[in-house]
């Protein structure tokens, strides 16, 4: 039997028939029902999907890491991948669209907008903190410092999408969900990014410095100092000295 679904989603759908077709129409022994057809190549995408995202959060963590030398600011970077996943969902309930394989890939080129609007701020705060300014300080001018740069590629990648985010032509049913979801959630990753990302890497610091050992006098660092034993220890005149002057008998 061949059907085609209109006003609703595929998956709904197939659910609500299958639960029907099992109460009303229950199968004699020996024989099976099967759900084929876009749906099924659906199922297959999406479990490839399922195999295929966590592999792309684990090279971007990498790749993360290996930008900015330390494990604690790839994650922090890599937690701004939500807010863009965030203003997809929303543009997909606002749209009513439901989640699609089309929408998935959309989310998937979202992990590299986010993450790339990550590492604009993130390093711009960084290097202004570890040259020595202060932490709120940092914070604001390397925020200003990377407003336009942020803002150029979210509307770069908005504004080209809008096009298709609001077609109904022959083939939209593909393209919208995509530019749905990147337009967005690149909208909503750029505003986050700005605000939400530079408090999260305030409390880290705060966080750090309060768990980090207490500062000792004489110690810039805030590492507790160690005996140098190439350095000659003060005596002023003591047993020492008067070992070393005294003739051996």
């Amino acid at each position: 039997m061949r059907l085609n679904v209109r006003g609703r989603d595929l998956g709904s759908f197939v659910e609500e028939a299958r639960a029907r077709v099992e109460k009303e129409a229950p199968v004699a022994p020996g024989m099976e029902i099967e759900w084929g057809g876009e749906f099924e190549s659906k199922e297959r995408a999406m479990h490839r999907l399922m195999v295929v995202v966590p592999i792309a959060l684990l090279l971007t963590l990498l790749f993360l890491f290996k930008a900015f030398d330390s494990f604690a600011l790839a994650v922090l970077t890599l937690l701004n991948v939500p807010f863009a996943l965030m203003g997809g969902v929303w543009g997909l309930l606002a749209s009513g669209m439901p989640l699609s394989v089309a929408a998935a890939v959309g989310f998937i080129a979202l992990i590299g907008q986010a993450s790339l609007n990550g590492v604009l701020v993130m390093s711009a705060v960084a290097e202004r903190h570890r040259g020595g300014a202060p932490l709120d300080e940092a914070i604001v001018a390397g925020c200003r410092e990377r407003l336009r740069p942020v803002l150029m590629t979210a509307l770069l990648a908005a504004l080209g999408l809008v096009p298709a985010a609001l077609s109904h032509a022959i083939g939209s049913e593909t393209q919208q969900p995509i530019a749905v979801v990147i337009v967005t959630g690149t909208l909503s990753a750029c505003v986050l990014t700005l605000v939400v990302l530079p408090v999260m890497y305030q409390l880290w610091s705060r966080a750090t410095v309060a768990l980090s050992p207490p500062r000792r006098p004489g110690s810039p660092c805030g590492w507790p100092e160690v005996l140098d034993l190439r350095r000659p220890l003060a005596d002023d005149g003591g047993l020492w000295s008067r070992l070393s002057t005294e003739p051996s008998r």
